[in-house]
C-alpha cells in the first residue's frame, strides 16, 4: 500500500469531511482514509495496482468537492530552489484574506440595509434620520420603494458569500446537504420571501388595499437574509484567523529551514539553493545564520542553538567532529561542514513532516462527531420543515412558521462538531514540536492519555548508554598503574566498556603501554602481552578458563560492585589477580524526576532490560523503580509488553534501539529516544527529540490536556445545539414569549463555532517547561579508590593455596624476549643453556634470525633478573 496525501477544497463543515471520506472509502484498493476539516487534507492508503491519484480525485469531485495531490503544486518552487512549503498554511493564509474581504463588503452593505428596515424603530429610540428621509421610505405610499432598496443593498452581499449557496445547493442536489445548504437554504428563503412580498405589496398598492402594503412591508426579510451570511462569515473570519494560529508551530518550523546555503565547489566559495545540496557536500556556516541541512564540522568551532528542535534554549559548543542539524542557528563562531542528510531527509524537514501529518490525522474520538454529522444535517432540514408546519397547524401566520423554519436552519449548523477535534490536536501537536516531543498521529495523542503502565529499556533511555569507570580496586599496586594496564589491555577492544577505561586513562593523561597478542574471548574479556608479560581482564567465566581461582576478597568486592549496579572487571597480570575495575552507566540526570512524575500521575513505572538481575535492580532502586524485568533477550520483549496488554493494561513502551522496534510497535504508545536508532523512531508512535525521559511524562500530560479539551469542546458543541435547537422551533413561545430571530440563531451559530477554536487555543498556554539538571550527559563521574587488601600477598597465598588444592601449579606463562648480540648457533647454545638454568624456566627455545627467546615460567620472574643472567652469558636483554 502507497501513502498518499490530497488538498481537498470545497468542505465548510463536519458532513462534508464525513462526505468525502465516505466517497474515497467507497472505491477499490483504498485504506486509512483520513479527511481533517481544519487543514482541509485527506490522507489515504491506496494499491497503486487497483487504483491512482487520479481516480482519487475524481472521486472527491463526483462527491462535490475539489482534490489535488498534497504538495504537487509546490514541486516546481522546489526545482528552481525554494522550499517546499506545506500548501495547507498557504490555503489557510489564503482563506483569510478571502473571508476579509467578503466580511468588508458584506458589512458596507449590511449596515445601511439595517438602517433602513429598521429605521421606524430606531427613530422610536431617538435615532435621527436624513432630512426627506422620512418622504421617501415611510408610510405605505412608499412600501414598494422601502423594500426595493433593501433587496438592492442585499444583491452584492448575497454575491460575495454566492459560496454558501453554491455549495450548499450542490451538495442538496448530491443527496449530501452540509452547513452551506442550511445558511443557503435560511438566507435564501429570506431573500425570495421578501421578494413574494414586493410582489404582494405591489399588487396592494394597485388595488388600493393599503392594509396589505401594510402587513408585507413590516415582514420583508431582506435584512434578515444579509444578516445571516454576514454572521457566518464574522464566525468562518475569526475562525479562520484562529486556524491560522494554530498553524504558528508548523509556519515556524517552516522558517527555519534555510532557502540558500553557502558552499565550497571547485574551490569557489558561492551561495546556492538548498534544494541543489547533496551528500558530502562541503558548506559553510557563519554567525548568525541557520544551518542548512544535517552535517558533521569538519573544521572550526562554535555553539549552536538548538531551541528549535529541542527546545532547550542554551547553546551546544559544536568542534570538529561533532554532528550539527538543520534549522539550528549558529551563534559564535564560523564552521565548516560536510553534508550527511539533505532535501527530505534532513531534520527539520522530517520535523515539518511529522507535525502536518499529526495535525491533519484524526483521533478515535473524531469519528464520534463524523457519525453525528452525517446524519445531522438532513435531520434538523425536517426537523425545521416540522416545526414550521407544526405551528401552521396551531394557527400561526406564514410568517412566524417561516421564522421558526429559517431559525432553525441557521442555529443548527454543525461547524463546531466538525472543528471540536482537528483544531485541538494540531494545537496540542504543536504545542508538543516546538519543545522537542513529535507525536506523529492524532490517534497516539488520545492513546497516550489512556496510557497506565510504562515499560523503559534501561540502557540509554534510563541511563546514558556511555559506561564510565567509577571504582578502582588495586591489589597490591597503584591505582594509576592498574588503570594503565587495563588500558593497555582494552586498547583492541571496540567494547563500551573498554571505551569507559581507555577514556578514563586518557583524561588522566596516564601512560598506558603498548600490549601485544591482543585477542577478544567473547563474552568474556580480553587477553593480551604487556611488557612481555601475559596479562587479562574481564570477569569470573575468563578467569575460570584461565584456571585463576577468584579469591574471597575479590570475589566479596565483586559482589558490592554488583549491589551498586557496576560492571566489575577482573585484571590479571602474571597469573595473579591485579585489581578489579567498576564501570557503570550513570543514569540520566532527569530520569529519577521522570519516574517520579509518572508514580504521581498514577503510572505503573516498569524497567525492562536485558541486564542481569543484580544491576537491573541496583540501578532501578537508584530511580525509585520497583518493579523490574531483567535478563529479557530482545526477541522476548514485545512478549511482555503483550503480556501486560492482555492483563488489561495500556501500555506505553520508551526505548531507543534496534531490539527496542517490536517491543514499540506493539506497544499501545510507543516512544522512541530522539538519540536512538532510526529503526526504533520509525517505529515509534512518538519522538523525544531531547532524549529526556521528562519529555515522555510531559508528552502523556499533554495528551491527557488536549483530550480534555476535545471533550469539552464537544460538550459545548453538542449541548449548543441541544438548546439551540428547541429554542429555535419555539417551545418557549406559547409559556413565555421566548423565541429566536433567524439574525439572532445565525449570531449564535457562528459565536458556538467561534468559543470552541478559542477553547482549544488555550493548548498553547500549556505548560513545557524543560527544568535544569544538575548534570548535564556525559560528565565525568567521581573515581572511587578503595584497594582490596592492604599487601599483595594476603590475596596471593589465598590464590596459592585454592590452586593447590584443586591440584594445579599456582602460575605458568610463557613469554618471549629479545636477546641482542646473537651471531651464530653457538651463540643460541650459550642463550639457551643460561635460561634454562634458572629456576622456574623451562621449554627454552630461541630463534637466532629472530633475536628472541620463548620459554615457560612457573613464576613471576622481573626483567631485571633475566637481564642480570644474559648479562653473565656475554648477551644483552633487548
Amino acid at each position: 500500500m502507497q501513502k498518499e496525501s490530497f488538498n481537498v477544497t470545497g468542505m465548510t463543515c463536519s458532513a462534508c469531511s464525513a462526505r468525502v471520506e465516505r466517497a474515497v472509502k467507497k472505491m477499490e484498493g483504498t485504506a486509512d482514509v483520513s479527511v481533517n476539516l481544519l487543514t482541509n487534507t485527506m490522507t489515504l492508503a491506496y494499491d497503486a495496482a487497483v487504483t491512482n491519484p487520479a481516480a482519487i480525485i475524481a472521486a472527491v469531485e463526483d462527491a462535490g468537492y475539489g482534490a489535488s495531490v498534497k504538495g504537487a503544486g509546490a514541486q516546481g518552487n522546489a526545482e528552481r530552489g525554494g522550499s517546499t512549503s506545506p500548501t495547507g498554511t498557504e490555503a489557510a493564509e489564503k482563506e483569510v484574506r478571502a473571508m476579509r474581504s467578503r466580511l468588508l463588503t458584506s458589512i458596507l452593505f449590511l449596515l445601511p440595509t439595517m438602517y433602513l428596515a429598521m429605521s421606524p424603530m430606531l427613530a422610536m429610540w431617538g435615532i435621527p434620520y436624513p432630512a426627506g428621509f422620512k418622504e421617501v421610505f415611510w408610510g405605505a405610499e412608499n412600501a414598494l420603494t422601502f423594500a426595493l432598496v433593501q433587496f438592492l443593498l442585499i444583491l452584492p452581499i448575497m454575491y460575495v458569500n454566492r459560496p454558501y449557496y453554491v455549495n450548499g445547493f450542490r451538495n442538496l442536489l448530491h443527496g449530501a446537504p452540509n452547513m452551506d445548504t442550511l445558511v443557503g437554504i435560511g438566507s435564501m428563503a429570506s431573500a425570495l420571501f421578501g421578494a413574494f412580498a414586493m410582489l404582494r405589496m405591489s399588487w396592494g398598492l394597485g388595488h388600493g388595499d393599503l392594509a396589505l402594503v401594510t402587513a408585507y412591508s413590516t415582514n420583508l426579510y431582506f435584512e434578515s437574509a444579509g444578516m445571516i451570511v454576514t454572521l457566518i462569515t464574522v464566525g468562518k473570519f475569526l475562525e479562520a484567523r484562529a486556524k491560522g494560529q494554530t498553524t504558528g508551530a508548523l509556519r515556524a518550523l517552516m522558517q527555519l529551514a534555510p532557502a540558500e546555503a553557502t558552499v565550497v565547489r571547485g574551490g569557489v566559495e558561492m551561495t546556492v539553493p538548498v534544494a541543489t545540496l547533496v551528500c558530502g557536500e562541503l558548506f559553510i556556516v557563519r554567525p548568525g545564520a541557520r544551518i542548512p541541512v544535517d552535517g558533521t564540522v569538519t573544521e572550526g568551532a562554535t555553539s549552536v542553538n538548538e531551541s528549535a528542535v529541542t527546545g532547550e534554549s542554551m547553546p551546544v559548543p559544536k568542534t570538529v567532529g561533532d554532528a550539527v542539524t538543520s534549522g539550528t542557528l549558529n551563534v559564535e563562531g564560523t564552521i565548516r561542514c560536510t553534508a550527511t542528510r539533505v532535501g527530505e531527509d534532513t531534520t527539520i524537514r522530517q520535523l515539518i513532516r511529522l507535525v502536518d501529518e499529526a495535525s491533519g490525522s484524526k483521533a478515535p474520538i473524531a469519528r464520534l462527531a463524523d457519525r453525528v454529522s452525517a446524519v445531522f444535517v438532513p435531520v434538523v432540514i425536517a426537523i425545521a420543515l416540522t416545526a414550521g408546519a407544526i405551528w401552521l397547524m396551531m394557527g400561526a401566520t406564514v410568517e412566524f412558521a417561516f421564522s421558526i423554519t429559517i431559525s432553525i436552519l441557521v442555529i443548527s449548523c454543525p461547524c463546531a462538531l466538525g472543528l471540536a477535534t482537528p483544531v485541538a490536536i494540531m494545537v496540542g501537536t504543536g504545542r508538543g514540536a516546538a519543545h522537542g516531543i513529535l507525536i506523529k498521529s492524532g490517534a497516539a495523542l488520545e492513546t497516550a492519555g489512556n496510557i497506565d503502565t510504562v515499560l523503559m529499556d534501561k540502557t540509554g533511555t534510563l541511563t546514558e548508554g556511555h559506561p564510565q569507570l567509577v571504582r578502582i580496586r588495586p591489589v597490591g599496586m597503584d591505582a594509576d598503574a592498574l588503570a594503565a594496564l587495563a588500558a593497555a589491555l582494552e586498547q583492541g577492544s571496540e567494547h563500551p566498556i573498554a571505551a569507559a577505561i581507555t577514556g578514563y586513562a586518557a583524561e588522566r593523561g596516564l601512560t598506558v603501554p603498548a600490549a601485544a597478542d591482543f585477542a577478544a574471548v567473547f563474552g568474556k574479556g580480553v587477553r593480551a602481552r604487556v611488557a612481555g608479560v601475559d596479562c587479562a581482564a574481564g570477569n569470573a567465566a575468563l578467569l575460570a578458563e584461565l584456571g585463576i581461582p577468584l579469591a574471597d576478597a575479590v570475589e566479596t568486592a565483586r559482589a558490592e560492585m554488583a549491589e551498586r549496579g557496576e560492571t566489575a572487571l577482573i585484571v590479571v597480570r602474571a597469573g595473579r589477580i591485579a585489581g578489579l575495575l567498576g564501570v557503570r552507566d550513570a543514569e540520566k540526570p532527569t530520569s529519577a524526576a521522570a519516574v517520579a512524575q509518572m508514580k504521581a500521575m498514577n503510572l505503573t513505572p516498569i524497567m525492562l532490560t536485558g541486564d542481569d538481575e543484580r544491576t537491573a535492580r541496583a540501578i532501578a532502586a537508584r530511580l525509585g523503580i520497583t518493579e523490574v524485568i531483567a535478563g529479557v533477550l530482545p526477541a522476548d520483549k514485545r512478549a511482555h509488553v503483550e503480556r501486560l496488554q492482555r492483563e488489561g493494561h495500556r501500555v506505553a513502551m520508551i526505548g531507543d534501539g534496534v531490539n527496542d522496534a517490536p517491543a514499540l510497535a506493539a506497544a499501545d504508545l510507543g516512544i522512541a529516544i530522539g538519540a536512538g536508532t532510526d529503526v526504533a523512531i520509525e517505529s515509534a508512535d512518538a519522538v523525544l527529540v531531547r532524549s529526556d525521559l521528562l519529555d515522555a511524562v510531559r508528552a502523556i500530560r499533554l495528551s491527557r490536556s488536549v483530550m480534555r479539551n476535545i471533550k469539552e469542546n464537544l460538550f459545548w458543541a453538542f449541548f449548543y445545539n441541544v438548546i439551540g435547537i428547541p429554542l429555535a422551533a419555539g417551545v418557549l413561545y406559547p409559556a413565555f414569549g421566548i423565541k429566536l430571530s433567524p439574525m439572532i440563531g445565525a449570531a449564535a451559530m457562528s459565536l458556538s463555532s467561534v468559543c470552541v477554536v478559542l477553547n482549544a487555543l488555550r493548548l498553547r498556554l500549556f505548560a513545557i517547561a524543560h527544568e535544569p539538571v544538575a548534570e548535564t550527559a556525559h560528565t565525568r563521574h567521581e573515581i572511587t579508590v578503595s584497594p582490596i587488601a592492604s599487601a599483595m600477598d594476603e590475596i596471593h597465598e589465598e590464590t596459592a593455596d585454592t590452586a593447590a588444592a584443586q591440584g594445579k601449579e599456582d602460575f605458568t606463562m610463557e613469554k618471549t624476549i629479545n636477546v641482542k648480540g646473537m651471531t651464530c648457533p653457538h651463540c643460541v647454545k650459550h642463550v639457551t643453556k643460561a635460561l634454562s638454568g634458572m629456576d622456574g624456566i623451562s621449554d627454552v627455545v630461541v630463534n637466532l634470525e629472530a633475536g628472541t627467546a620463548t620459554f615457560t615460567a612457573a613464576r613471576d620472574i622481573p626483567d631485571m633478573e633475566l637481564a642480570a643472567v644474559l648479562d653473565d652469558a656475554g648477551y644483552e636483554m633487548g
